[in-house]
């Protein structure tokens, strides 16, 4: 019986860490898209980047600037979708597709977004 309530406390703990690992791992995914988010909507703005129908930024044209802003903030939105594809028990292209609806919906008037026959357009 005592070694049973040991196991149970153990993984409890264990739970508990592993969450509150992902807790923090999550924290550090949101502040990371907190920090670039000035320069996404300068991106935006100047027409540089628009949200493809996937969920992702996506360069407009040839001007390729700030390339390593865009390349980080897709590789944390790709994590971000994973975990919620997981928790969803979905695939997270799916999940980015969503997102993807989202966004556009909610996007600035100007800004470049893509339509599911992957067609992009200047919200209006």
């Amino acid at each position: 019986m005592k070694q049973r309530r040991l196991t149970k406390i153990l993984a409890i703990v264990i739970i508990g860490t592993f969450a509150a690992g992902i807790s923090a791992f999550a924290d550090d995914i949101k502040d990371r898209m907190k920090q670039r988010l000035p320069v996404i909507i300068e991106l935006k703005t100047n027409g540089i980047v628009g949200e493809n129908n996937a969920g992702f930024l996506e360069f407009i044209g040839a001007k390729r600037e700030k390339a390593d802003v865009v390349a980080a903030e897709n590789e944390d939105r790709q994590t971000v979708y994973a975990a919620i594809a997981k928790q969803q028990g979905t695939t997270a292209e799916l999940v980015g597709k969503r997102r993807a609806l989202q966004i556009a919906k909610n996007a600035n008037k100007g800004e470049w977004v893509q339509d599911n026959s992957g067609k992009w357009t200047k919200k209006e």
